[in-house]
């Protein structure tokens, strides 16, 4: 059972502050079931965007609430790709979450899925 996505979100913008990175809300999406997507940013013209990894990533996991995995082939991207996917993602979801965090350590604060 997942936490619910506000809950979710809370948690995840209070630990950024913590660890010295700036968060924030860019998008409310339905509190209990909006998928949630990360957009992290260096602030050196570099980006990345994270979303819900696939299910059968997270039964191997024990746990672990949420899986993620980054959502382009590149480590990084320009910002402006960044915020292409993210366009591309609202289109098909209008109730999706968006958190985006700065930080010039490219931190995403997420449990990723192995990706090849």
């Amino acid at each position: 059972m997942h936490l619910r996505a506000d809950i979710f979100v809370a948690a995840l913008l209070r630990r950024c502050g913590v660890e010295g990175a700036y968060a924030v809300l860019r998008r409310r999406g339905a509190a209990e079931a909006g998928a949630i997507f990360v957009k992290v940013d260096r602030l050196d013209g570099h980006a990345a965007v994270y979303g819900p990894a696939p299910q059968s990533e997270l039964a191997e996991r024990v746990g672990v609430d949420r899986l993620w995995m980054r959502l382009h082939a590149a480590e990084w991207i320009n910002p402006a790709e960044a915020e292409e996917r993210i366009a591309r993602e609202m289109k098909f979801d209008p109730d999706l979450w968006l958190v985006e965090v700065e930080d010039t350590k490219g931190r995403c604060f997420l449990d990723l899925a192995d990706q090849a």
